[in-house]
């Protein structure tokens, strides 16, 4: 995992510590000595996690949050506090500033990189959204990207899953007005009972005398249906373990043992805020991408969002200096198809071969329908040799299977194959004209060796 972490702290040796820590685990580090610096990193680079001290002079880490939560341009980037500060009302009033967590000095290295971590794959995810949602701003995206989701009146619905009666009731007093609480005891009960019901969050004690809380959250992590759903673990005293290997599971916060109702009301406001906010550019990305840039045949992208999406994953690429590739693929012969069965039977060729190439690919790849019978895949993080092995991977299955095509009670099976060209982002000087091109060559090379083949092109 690589990102770029912001430190941010007026004393040069607690910058320094925390920067050999982090580059020790390879992450990219910037740093900043004062507030106004912070923000302006944040503005104009490309931050994936801020560590930010609280005290500091002029502008305090609580102000330097504030407002980096209030800009829609940086609201999404997620903050933690690092402080000597171990107040419960400090970590309270870091909290309503917007912070997605606190950790107090000294800092224990598993604590922060574990913590770190877990906050990158939430900045990545949303990130990802972002970007598509950026590709669609002629139809409304900036009002979208603007709205302040945590200011909304609606009352979240809210599950715990916890077995002790007094624990329970002691949630139930602390939330009965900032939330719709359910109660689950039993935790396999709980589980059914998360993935049927459209909570916005879920609150899972560490308290079961015979069952371990962390495969519940593995198994919500599991399941499309809550894979996003925010998770706060409710811990005891001397868990720091747990704790640890839960972030590292994909928990999003925890609360120890004994509960302060301050400090519970603002985690689940955070977490439901930033759930909400992820839930509505999904909702946007899904409603507009569908409407302009997909190919009502497939399903897929169109070259439209193509054009304009590749720039932007190339950009970050480039920028992140992180590997990117991309494939064409031609269904071979394809003009027979269309002139034995005709139109209709070539669209079910179609149909079925974006389908099984969705199959194939990463949810984070981007899979395009270029023309006619020409597909791109454009894949993140993605070398040439890994890239290679995807396309032949779709290459064996597209030739093994045959496709079954026609009307119910005649359908006929037809044997498709499919040539397929490579190309990797260079170091040094590319372009995306370049990477295409270099692409379409391997493409051209596949068809006339005999078609039914991957080429990479290195260069």
């Amino acid at each position: 995992m690589t990102a770029r972490i912001l430190v941010v702290d007026d004393i040069p040796a607690n910058v320094r510590l925390l920067e050999v820590r982090l580059l020790a685990e390879y992450f990219e580090v910037l740093t900043a000595t004062n507030g106004p610096d912070a923000i302006e990193t944040c503005e104009n680079g490309k931050v994936d996690v801020v560590l930010l001290d609280v005290m500091m002079p002029d502008m305090d880490g609580f102000e330097v949050c504030r407002r980096l939560k209030s800009d829609p341009a940086t609201s999404h980037i997620p903050v933690v506090m690092i402080t000597a500060l171990d107040q419960v009302s400090d970590r309270v009033r870091g909290l309503e500033a917007g912070a997605d967590d606190f950790l107090t000095k000294p800092v224990n290295d598993l604590q922060l990189m574990t913590r770190v971590k877990s906050l990158v794959r939430l900045k990545s995810l949303t990130d990802e959204l972002r970007l598509r949602a950026s590709t669609t701003r002629n139809i409304g995206i900036e009002e979208l990207l603007s709205r302040n989701f945590a200011s909304e009146d609606t009352t979240p619905k809210v599950l715990l899953i916890d077995e002790r009666k007094s624990s329970i009731e002691r949630v139930q007093k602390m939330l009965r007005d900032c939330a719709d609480l359910d109660v689950a005891s039993d935790p396999h009960a709980g589980f059914f009972q998360a993935a049927e019901t459209p909570y916005e969050c879920v609150m899972i004690s560490t308290s079961f005398a015979d069952f371990d809380p962390l495969r519940l959250c593995s198994q919500l992590r599991s399941l499309d249906r809550t894979r996003f759903l925010p998770i706060i673990l409710l811990a005891e005293e001397g868990e720091e373990e747990r704790i640890i290997r839960g972030l590292e599971l994909g928990i999003n916060d925890y609360l120890m043992r004994p509960i302060d109702q301050h400090e519970l009301t603002a985690r689940l406001r955070t977490q439901v805020r930033r759930k909400r906010y992820n839930d509505q550019l999904r909702a946007s990305v899904t409603q507009t991408i569908e409407m302009a840039v997909t190919d009502g045949l497939t399903g897929l992208h169109n070259r439209r969002y193509l054009d304009s999406h590749l720039q932007t994953l190339f950009d970050r690429a480039v920028a992140r200096r992180r590997p990117l590739s991309v494939m064409i693929t031609d269904l071979d012969r394809f003009k027979s198809i269309n002139d034995t069965h005709g139109h209709d039977g070539g669209d079910e060729v179609l149909r079925e071969f974006a389908r099984r190439l969705r199959k194939n690919v990463r949810g984070i790849d981007l899979a395009c329908r270029f023309g006619g019978e020409e597909f791109v895949v454009v894949m993140p993080d993605t070398d040439g040799a890994v890239a290679e092995k995807v396309a032949e991977r779709i290459r064996a299955e597209i030739a093994q299977m045959p496709f079954a095509i026609g009307p119910d009670g005649k359908v006929i099976e037809v044997t498709v194959t499919v040539s397929v060209g490579v190309s990797s982002v260079l170091k040094g000087v590319d372009t995306v004209a370049a990477l295409m091109k270099r692409a379409d060559l391997a493409l051209y090379e596949a068809k006339s060796g005999g078609r039914n083949r991957v080429v990479a092109k290195a260069a």
